[in-house]
């Protein structure tokens, strides 16, 4: 499971359950066309989309090793988190019912903040789509489940990662350890950005 961020908020009860509220309820349509909740028949497609080491070896926090059941059960708990209010697995799908991506939403109500993990298939990497789509999460994150803080990780060496975070205007944070579902950690890079910087950057405007 992925880690909180760095920097703690303080947020009030009625915060918090506004947040899990909006996770609940979270329609993934609104990232874009073709985005959906991801579903336990969604499982052998995720597996094949999964196998491709150049989608997931950069993600530290996925459940290896990858097979059917393992698969499923990652789905079948991102639900169950979901109905907490703690996170969201949304899948993306082609024109052929494909699937072209997964974003996997952690959230920490208590703190008004998040993260999201997720990549594309290596056919649709380096078309500026990863950019685009994640300049979109971001802001579904702050505006639509309303959370203040976005925490983001990623190793040492994937450099395709850092200039997406960099170029939405995160902050570095220098490194951290990024712990493994098998308890080993992995060195990481860390950035955070708030809404505030978002909505400055975005629209000028301050948050309320």
């Amino acid at each position: 499971m992925s880690a909180p961020p760095v920097t703690r908020l303080h947020v009030t009860a009625a915060e918090e359950r506004q947040i899990r509220n909006a996770v609940r309820s979270a329609d993934v349509c609104l990232l874009a066309p073709g985005y959906r909740l991801a579903e336990e028949a969604d499982a052998d497609a995720l597996l094949d989309l999964l196998s491709d080491p150049q989608v997931s070896d950069p993600i530290y926090d996925l459940p290896r090793p990858f097979t059917r059941e393992s698969i499923r059960q990652w789905i079948v708990d991102a639900r169950e988190r979901q109905h907490r209010g703690e996170a969201v697995l949304a899948v993306l799908v082609d024109e052929t019912g494909a699937i072209l991506s997964y974003s996997y939403f952690s959230v920490w109500p208590d703190r008004s903040a998040a993260e999201i993990g997720g990549a594309f298939r290596a056919d649709a990497q380096s078309q500026g789509t990863g950019k685009v789509g994640a300049a979109r999460s971001f802001g579904w994150m702050f505006d639509h489940l309303g959370v203040r803080l976005i925490g983001l990780t990623a190793a040492l060496d994937n450099l395709r990662s850092a200039r997406v975070i960099e170029a939405a205007g995160f902050r570095y944070m220098g490194e951290r350890d990024s712990i493994r579902p098998d308890g080993t950690a992995r060195r990481s890079r860390y950035w955070e950005l708030t809404r505030d910087e978002w909505l400055r950057m975005h629209t000028g405007a301050k948050a309320r």
